[in-house]
């Protein structure tokens, strides 16, 4: 997500404009979905119906308001894509509509708005539409208004009024000599052509072109790069393409939207109005006006080719913020009463504009305290907070020890003609070191340089988690409360510095020191954790809790609900679990999201776990395939042997039963023969035995053979 989601906008346009017409007009407005006609569709909008007559009779219409709220103007438009968008103040929205039927909606309109200060791509059907709705006059029902929003760059190559006199700015009253931006020569093509059409006939059929300066506010768009450049804080240095000392018009888009207004309600008699605030600033003052208020104030110039490099500029943004031009709305002041917003410019406006771009895009700071006994797990806590909403951790001990390096640093750096400073430095830097080598407590300098760090820009773009402090009712006080200087002793608390949500982990003693004992000693004597220390530490926690004006009842008197944890594990599940609450508790991030190269890191950290998930998943497989193949064959090799085995039996039982009627015949026939022939040659002991028995066999033979 590289942009974050739009919120409410500032409350510059709370109260109900009223628009001095006598009937409700319908406008048409193009890219009604885009920066700057989002903005001007929502002005109109928010208009009422008031009277006609004479602006002595405003403040007469505004005490009527509560008895009509009528809407002035009824907005339809073109989106260019369909989104879910809350557009309730858009009665119709159109989406690639032909020319047939757009014209058709043209026509029923009162009011046409074509805004090509940004979109350039509108060109040809802006051109297209004044044409249409011209050669449609004599089917026109009523008058119509054609107003184009063109931009200044039409002016931007314009020879000098006065070639002695450099600094007179252009007027409105000699647009007939202005010279275009080689990259503008179609829009002021355009421009002679709208004016050129609202000749014909004025009073059915009226044109008028607005050059507008370039837009700021709510939001931001064309100078939203170094909004966010300097909300981050993730450079040091703002970068300047080109010497910055050229000359930008400028105008808040509300304020824009107020001359739109004012041209429908009076239809003045010039067609051609430059629409730019009195500010006439520099590239660089704007710059460095928005630096400053969120960021570091530093600024760093840069060769006007690497503006090429920056993938947040189009061409003609690049040719718009290197723009020349003093300028003077001429018409505007003569014409109209406008309600300026920013009449004196970005710089003179930076708070409002930068509150507005705060509120717009919903980077509102979320400031959290995290507390609990010693060992409890606040500081693991709170990185975890600071690593999932992108906040700052900041503790007391860091704090000092970062104000330290930086006095001293700012000491050996003095400049010799700036002795007071240097010695307020040197003060303060004692004092601090003082205050840590004897450790009486925390003392004022101590409080105030955390105070220091709270207001500090990244602290109040971002926000912040306060670890482990404050520690007592007292110290809370000095913190967060302000006092009134209208001569009253009363307090209040700072808004900026005071946070939103109060964290308050705790868990038993005997959890907390079994916890301190299985440290390694690493942390042990990192954090302070030796046995005595530690008790005397949690003993003195104890104490302080149990005072009758503690840090929660402080937070409580400020409407601030402490979100009570108790933890009684150190396991990850449980550390997930608890986390899941505060996120519960705290809400969604309020930041710009990752970065481009953020999404593609985490795209491709996404893809090497989807691979790793994806190889120990087929390795898996595999494994239980090869598992699978080694059982089948244990199986078959054992059912083989078992078949064996079962042919080998049957064998020996066939050869068994072949073998019975020979066994019978030996036994019945020829051992008892034999036996007997043994036993007689045993006795005879012949020279040769073996004739012997077979001689004695011959003679004895039971079966008489025919010789």
């Amino acid at each position: 997500m590289a942009t974050a989601p739009q919120q409410q906008t500032a409350g510059v346009m709370a109260e109900p404009r009223i628009a001095r017409i006598k009937q409700p007009k319908k406008v048409f407005m193009n890219s009604i979905d885009s920066y700057s006609s989002r903005y001007i569709s929502k002005l109109l909008c928010e208009c009422v119906l008031g009277a006609a007559g004479p602006e002595e009779e405003v403040e007469e219409v505004q005490e009527d308001l509560s008895h009509s709220s009528a809407a002035a103007f009824q907005l339809v438009g073109t989106v260019s894509h369909p989104s879910e968008e809350d557009r309730t103040y858009v009665l119709e929205e159109y989406f690639l509509l032909s020319r047939e039927e757009l014209l058709s909606k043209l026509m029923d309109c009162d009011v046409v708005l074509y805004n090509i200060s940004q979109h350039p791509e509108q060109l040809e059907e802006a051109l297209w539409a004044v044409s249409a709705l011209h050669n449609e006059m004599e089917r026109f029902s009523g008058p119509k208004l054609f107003i184009l929003i063109s931009t200044v760059m039409t002016w931007a190559c314009s020879k000098p009024v006065d070639p002695d006199d450099l600094e007179l700015p252009f007027t409105d009253e000699i647009f007939w000599s202005r010279r275009p931006h080689p990259n503008f020569k179609p829009h002021i093509d355009l421009e002679k052509r709208v004016v050129k059409m609202g000749k014909t006939n004025r009073m059915l059929f009226s044109t008028y072109v607005v050059a507008s300066g370039l837009q700021y506010g709510m939001g931001e768009q064309l100078f939203h790069y170094y909004f966010k450049k300097s909300w981050l804080g993730q450079e040091q240095e703002i970068s300047i393409f080109g010497d910055g000392k050229n000359i930008i018009p400028t105008i808040h888009i509300n304020d824009l939207a107020s001359v739109v207004q004012n041209i429908i309600e009076h239809q003045p008699k010039p067609y051609y109005l430059i629409a730019v605030d009195g500010s006439n600033n520099t590239m660089e003052q704007i710059v460095k006006a928005v630096a400053s208020e969120l960021g570091s104030g530093k600024i760093q110039k840069k060769p006007i080719d690497e503006a090429y490099l920056v993938q947040d500029f189009s061409v003609a943004e690049i040719d718009s913020m290197l723009v020349n031009l003093r300028m003077e709305a001429v018409h505007i002041k003569k014409l109209f009463s406008l309600s300026w917003l920013c009449e004196f410019g970005l710089v003179e406006n930076i708070e409002l504009v930068v509150e507005e771009y705060r509120q717009v895009r919903g980077l509102l700071p979320i400031r959290l305290c995290v507390l609990g006994p010693p060992a409890v797990g606040k500081s693991t806590v709170s990185k975890k907070i600071c690593e999932h909403y992108k906040l700052h951790h900041i503790t007391l001990k860091d704090t000092i020890s970062e104000t330290i390096s930086q006095l001293e640093a700012a000491v050996k750096k003095a400049d010799p003609d700036a002795k007071d400073s240097a010695a307020e430095a040197q003060e303060l830097l004692s004092s601090l070191k003082d205050a840590g080598e004897q450790n009486e407590g925390v003392l004022d300098e101590q409080l105030k340089v955390l105070k220091d760090k709270l207001m500090s820009n990244p602290c109040r773009n971002q926000g912040f988690v306060l670890d482990d402090f404050p520690k007592t009712y007292e110290q809370a006080k000095e913190l967060f409360e302000v006092e009134e200087h209208d001569g009253a002793s009363q307090t209040s608390y700072s808004r900026k510095v005071t946070p939103e949500f109060v964290l308050y982990l705790d868990a038993s003693d005997s959890f907390l020191m079994d916890r301190v004992m299985n440290l390694p000693e690493r942390l042990v004597q990192e954090h302070s954790y030796e046995p005595e220390l530690f008790l005397k530490r949690l003993a003195r926690f104890r104490e302080n809790s149990a005072e009758e004006e503690t840090v929660d009842n402080y937070f409580v008197e400020m409407d601030i609900s402490p979100l009570y944890l108790e933890i009684t594990s150190s396991h990850k599940p449980d550390c997930s679990l608890l986390m899941q609450k505060i996120v519960d508790t705290v809400g969604q991030p309020r930041n710009y999201g990752p970065s481009s190269q953020e999404v593609v890191e985490e795209e491709e950290r996404r893809k090497a776990e989807q691979r790793i998930r994806t190889e120990i998943q087929e390795r898996t497989e595999e494994e239980q395939k090869e598992a699978e193949e080694a059982r089948s064959r244990a199986k078959r090799w054992e059912d083989w042997i078992k078949s064996l085995e079962e042919v080998r039996q049957q064998e020996e039982e066939q050869l068994e039963a072949l073998s019975v009627p020979m066994r019978s015949y030996l036994m019945e026939h020829v051992l008892p023969t034999l036996t007997q022939g043994l036993t007689e040659c045993c006795r005879a002991q012949p020279p040769d035995p073996v004739d012997f028995l077979a001689e004695y066999l011959l003679k004895n033979n039971p079966f008489e053979y025919p010789q």
